[in-house]
């Protein structure tokens, strides 16, 4: 087919005329390569570093049957508070966090993470930032940023916008696999409360307090009852999601395995997750009213939430649950107080009298949501 013009002679076709531009994509590698280098695990050591076509990491010494445990997500719609914002860092952190998390549910040591970013422009002071949160998240939860991938992808993506997603891996005894098939009627339940809004409900959270027809509020304006350090709503938004490794390492050198199973409170909230962490003979009886909830929970309750609704999408205060014997309760409070990340209980594992009974029930959360 005959084009209409002839093209110009002078412009010359290539890959950054195509919206690609590949110096800025070593310029970023450039900037993030120091700061990788600190993730370094001692099962890395002797081995290529970052550079190569693949990482390397060797297993722990000393396991008698090592299972790799490994986990894939994102940080959905948050990633647009941080866009409008123009701060990049904290969603690094998310990003570990969203990984790690799960895969503490086993009771897995993390080893290590991959990421992922994919942009329509490749900006390197902007993917220093996001790599910069990833880097602090490793940090955070003892592992290793072992690789990952910035692709510039021209038309995918409006201007200014990108996406993030990771996949950690981690490695547990076979036998001190933590589940749901540990756990028993009469375990106490413990929660590790939340920084905030996590990585989770995103979308409801922005309409409730940013759209006209709710709310209405600006991200630059004053976080409503926030009752410590003032806030802007932004702020409160761009809150990273806590990560639990150290009260879980605490938790793993205890004698005898005493968490027999845990749940990450991510999307599905209060509702659809406890139930991953026992069978459908139990059901967990919570109390939520025992916790302190963070003021951007309760803010976004305070725009008509209906209460159903707050459960089942957002964490309400709650980042993890532990489910553990009664009698050994009082033994992992201590360590994850010791830990820096204290265990409160608010409730215990119950037999389940029909499969037509919730598998929880969650009271006090009038009291806690401040409705």
């Amino acid at each position: 087919m005959k084009r209409d013009q002839p093209a110009d002679p002078g412009a010359a076709l290539t890959y950054a005329s195509a919206g690609v531009d590949i110096a800025a994509g070593n310029e970023a590698v450039r900037r993030i390569t120091a700061m990788v280098g600190t993730t370094r695990q001692p099962e890395q050591q002797g081995l290529e570093g970052l550079g190569g076509f693949a990482g390397l990491m060797a297993l722990p010494t000393g396991m008698r049957e090592p299972v790799l445990v490994s986990c894939t997500d994102g940080v959905g719609t948050k990633l647009l508070v941080a866009i409008a914002m123009d701060r990049h860092d904290s969603v690094g952190v998310d990003l570990v966090a969203m990984n790690v998390n799960d895969l503490l549910c086993t009771g897995a040591r993390p080893l290590f993470v991959l990421d992922y970013v994919a942009t329509g422009r490749l900006e390197p002071g902007k993917i220093e930032q996001i790599v910069a949160g990833v880097v602090a998240g490793c940090r955070q939860a003892s592992c290793a940023l072992l690789g990952g991938e910035t692709a510039e992808l021209p038309g995918m993506y409006a201007d200014g916008h990108y996406d993030l997603a990771a996949t950690a891996v981690g490695v547990v005894e076979r036998a001190s696999i933590w589940g749901a098939q540990r756990s028993r009627a009469g375990d106490r339940v413990l929660a590790l409360q939340s920084s905030g809004l996590h990585s989770n409900g995103y979308s409801l959270a922005r309409k409730a307090l940013l759209s006209p027809e709710h709310a209405g509020l600006d991200l630059g304006d004053p976080l409503p009852g926030a009752r410590a350090t003032p806030q802007s709503v932004g702020e409160a938004l761009l809150e990273p999601t806590r990560i639990y490794e150290p009260a879980f390492a605490a938790l793993r050198a205890l004698d005898g395995d005493p968490v027999h199973a845990a749940a990450h409170i991510t999307g599905g909230g209060l509702i659809e997750n406890p139930p991953r962490a026992y069978d459908s003979s139990l059901a967990a009886e919570i109390d939520l009213g025992a916790l302190e909830v963070p003021a951007i929970i309760r803010a976004v309750a305070a725009c008509g939430v209906p209460q159903a609704e707050m459960l089942r999408t957002f964490n309400c205060g709650v980042g993890m649950l532990l489910f553990v014997p009664r009698e050994r309760a009082d033994e992992v409070c201590a360590a994850c107080d010791a830990a820096g990340q204290p265990a409160t209980p608010v409730g215990e594992l119950v037999e389940r009298a029909s499969a037509e009974d919730p598998a929880v029930r969650v009271r006090g959360v009038d009291r806690a949501l401040g409705l």
